[in-house]
């Protein structure tokens, strides 16, 4: 059984200029130990998945239909009271802006503390030991003086480090984690990922990794979830799907990676933009952009063997499209 099975799950908004189907029929799964990639450009429904699985989702935005299960028990919908149990303890959320998780009239050990409070029965030296250690395991210097500031003052890249550590304090079994590393420089960034696999490994911890960042997703996850236009278009093993993506989309993103351009040649980029969240086309959503269109294209596109392409199993092989 998986620890996060997600089926069919629809999460709209209802706005004065009509319906927004932002999450519109995702499917995935994640495994304890296992880390899934869900990439996408901006507005692709990835991170309104992730809200939707936290139970986060505010008016005018409501999940219409679907199901999300957590550990073999239905969240969906879920009662605040009974989601307010699971949320921080059994399942944390990272996300990109770090104020989103910090209170700015509050000290980080108050902050931190109560979190553990919250959902552990622990004294409070204990507590502030946790939250110290923690702190440190994330690469923050001189743990037991900044348990003491405020979040005003670290840096962007400091107060994102601190979010990341009240994520892990209760040990969750999954942590959704919302593009966290946008913000940090590489060396951080490389620290961070390597503790996020660290506690996969040893805790089977499962994660979902929101990103736009592939080169982070080629040595990170085990398996890849493309979203385009609020839908999956394709699901893959990390190897198979930057081996040869099967979806246009796909390729368009792989293929956009500066380091898959020939040197002296111009970046490969997707032409056009994604449709409307309003009214979004019958058929392929990502027609419009794709040079491989077919009137067939013009049809509702289903899930088949993990890609939503009619003509997945006739595109010519990614590696003579690239040379």
């Amino acid at each position: 059984m998986s620890l996060l099975q997600i089926d069919d799950l629809q999460t709209h908004f209802f706005t004065s200029g009509g319906v927004v189907k932002a999450v519109d029929g995702v499917s995935y799964s994640v495994d304890r130990g296992k880390v899934l990639a869900v990439v996408g450009e901006s507005g692709s429904g990835k991170s309104v998945t992730g809200l939707s699985v936290m139970g986060l989702i505010d008016a005018p935005g409501r999940i219409v239909g679907g199901s999300i299960k957590f550990d073999g028990r239905e969240i969906a919908n879920l009662p605040s009271p009974e989601m307010r149990k699971l949320r921080g303890a059994r399942i944390s959320m990272i996300f990109q802006d770090p104020m989103m998780t910090l209170n700015p009239v509050l000290r980080v050990d108050t902050q931190m503390v109560e979190t553990i409070h919250a959902h552990r029965d622990m004294s409070k030296p204990d507590a502030w030991a946790l939250c110290r250690d923690t702190l440190g395991r994330v690469g923050i210097p001189s743990p037991d003086e900044r348990m003491r500031a405020y979040p005003h003052q670290f840096s962007g890249g400091m107060r994102q480090r601190v979010a990341i550590a009240i994520a892990l304090l209760n040990k969750p079994d999954l942590i959704i984690a919302d593009e966290p590393t946008t913000a940090l420089d590489v060396t951080i960034q490389a620290q961070i990922l390597h503790l996020m696999q660290k506690l996969v490994e040893e805790d089977g911890t499962g994660l979902v990794w929101i990103t736009h960042d592939l080169s982070v997703v080629a040595g990170f996850a085990d398996d890849v979830a493309v979203m385009y236009a609020g839908e999956i278009v394709e699901q893959a093993t990390t190897d198979a799907l930057i081996a040869e993506p099967r979806h246009p989309y796909s390729r368009g993103l792989i293929g956009s990676v500066p380091s898959r351009n020939r040197r002296g040649a111009r970046l490969a980029q997707i032409p056009g933009g994604a449709p409307p969240a309003v009214n979004r086309p019958k058929g392929c959503r990502f027609a419009t952009r794709c040079s491989y269109r077919t009137a067939g294209c013009d049809a509702p596109q289903e899930l088949r063997n993990h890609v939503r392409c009619w003509r997945a199993d006739d595109l010519p092989a990614f590696d003579e499209v690239l040379a």
